[in-house]
């Protein structure tokens, strides 16, 4: 039995062969660990595998967010299908990342942005210990960890050359998303929100004055929308699932004040635009 989302799970456990050994399942069926790898780097699976996810948020805590991510998806679809008619299906990493770039919507305006940071402070009163050691786990993990390993998963049961290709296609999609949200973030250069208000996250040591680290859009929601895009459509009946972790690293980043929504959204808009260029360049 795995405790999960607050509920128990009686799901069985998947083998995966690593050195002759068996994984213990970690965050569902599809996500998996496996046995320490001999590499000197640890591996994503390594990693949950030495820190195995807390139970995580509720659907109902999760669900607004989710609601707003989906809202992007679709839109960044129809953005997508204009490139598409002009530059067909060639791969232009520099051309694209220039255009996805321009289209990411500009900041909120101030009222719009204190607004935010409002329903950020609100949450905030609601932190509990749980919730702070889901946040915590989840912003550790849920930049690359846990999308590597849903696709090692994914890769088990594919030929060896089709699982290599995908993991190279999911790499270099995810490290365009880090690049893009980076310069688009330090472009429009919009504070965190625990720059704007310290007391959200005394941790972090905020002094008088600073500016940075800048949040819009959020790298996290950029990353996570990337992969669920990506590995969305290689797996269409596990497409929920990664909606799910998405969700999680998504409403995570509002509880510990990393980000206000348009943070999220405008890297969630980022990242599907993204997961759709590579699954066209690549032939998926």
């Amino acid at each position: 039995m795995n405790v999960l989302r607050g509920v128990k799970w009686p799901y069985a456990l998947v083998a995966l062969l690593a050195v002759g050994a068996v994984a213990l399942g970690a965050l569902r069926p599809q996500l998996v660990t496996a046995v320490t790898s001999s590499k000197k780097k640890p591996s994503a699976t390594d990693k949950i595998k030495q820190d195995p996810p807390p139970t995580l948020f509720t659907d109902n805590e999760i669900a607004a967010i989710g609601r707003q991510a989906d809202d992007q998806r679709k839109k960044a679809d129809a953005l997508f299908a204009r490139w598409k008619k002009t530059h067909g299906t060639a791969r232009d990493d520099k051309a694209f990342a220039a255009w996805a770039a321009r289209q990411v919507p500009a900041p909120p305006t101030t009222a719009q942005r204190t607004a935010e940071l409002h329903q950020d402070q609100r949450l905030a009163r609601t932190r509990t210990a749980a919730g702070k050691k889901a946040a915590t786990w989840l912003e550790l993990h849920g930049k690359k960890d846990v999308w590597k390993l849903y696709l090692h998963d994914q890769r088990e049961l594919v030929p060896a050359r089709q699982g290599a290709a995908e993991k190279a296609e999911l790499k270099a999609a995810l490290k365009m998303a880090k690049t893009i949200s980076d310069q688009v973030a330090a472009e429009d250069r919009q504070p965190a929100p625990y720059v704007l208000d310290p007391t959200l996250r005394p941790d972090k040591h905020i002094k008088p004055g600073t500016k940075g680290p800048y949040s819009y859009p959020s790298r996290h929601a950029t990353l996570s929308a990337t992969a669920v895009t990506y590995l969305g459509s290689l797996s269409p009946h596990r497409a929920e699932d990664y909606r799910w972790m998405r969700d999680e690293v998504l409403y995570s980043r509002l509880y510990m004040s990393g980000h206000v929504t348009s943070d999220i959204t405008a890297g969630t808009l980022l990242g599907d635009l993204i997961g759709d260029y590579e699954l066209t360049v690549s032939g998926r």
